[in-house]
């Protein structure tokens, strides 16, 4: 856990169980490879994913 591994939670994501996205393993795809959609993230997750790509990306500034 951590910012680069934030936790995501089952359910409305389509996820079974509780997992987390590893933010050093980003990759690329081309959005016409994806065929369908089998959940949606909560804010919160997204939010948490944003922060830990952008310390990833070395363009995260701390709050004052």
């Amino acid at each position: 856990e951590g910012l680069l591994y934030p936790p995501l939670a089952p359910g409305q994501s389509g996820l079974a169980k509780k997992s987390f996205a590893p933010i050093d393993r980003l990759r690329s795809i081309d959005k016409r490879r994806i065929r369908r959609v089998f959940g949606e993230l909560a804010r919160e997750e997204i939010a948490a994913i944003d922060e830990g790509l952008a310390l990833f990306l070395s363009i995260w500034r701390p709050a004052s």
